[in-house]
């Protein structure tokens, strides 16, 4: 049986995007690797965001998605308005309706937030 060490994300400026994501999740960045690459974590769970010259976010909703992060939070519209002070975008598409909000980090890949329960 194996376990998940971290998971990897990529994007124009990876530590810029740890910037963004410890902020958001309220988590550290634990460790660098140089100007490219940047990891955080709560302690259990880390996330390594990497610099990609050749990036390209998907052309939500048009392109399929690899994968997303969901978040949650107790109150979400104060947790919209922080991301969004943090760098975060909201798309016009928002298919959740009244279950969850679709956000586009600092790169430009979506990511939904939810009320926390």
């Amino acid at each position: 049986m194996a376990k998940a060490k971290c998971t990897a994300f990529w994007g124009h400026d990876g530590k810029a995007l740890a910037d963004f994501y410890a902020a958001a999740l309220g988590w550290e960045i634990t460790e660098t690797y140089g100007e490219t690459a940047a990891m955080i974590s709560d302690g259990t769970t880390k996330y390594v965001f990497y610099t990609a010259e050749s990036f390209k976010a998907p052309d939500w909703p048009a392109d399929e998605l690899v994968f997303h992060l969901d978040l949650t939070f107790d109150d979400v519209t104060a947790a919209e308005r922080r991301l969004i002070g943090l760098g975060a975008t909201k798309p016009a598409h928002q298919p959740g309706g009244k279950h969850w909000t679709v956000l586009r980090d600092p790169s430009g890949q979506p990511f939904c937030i939810s009320a926390a329960g």
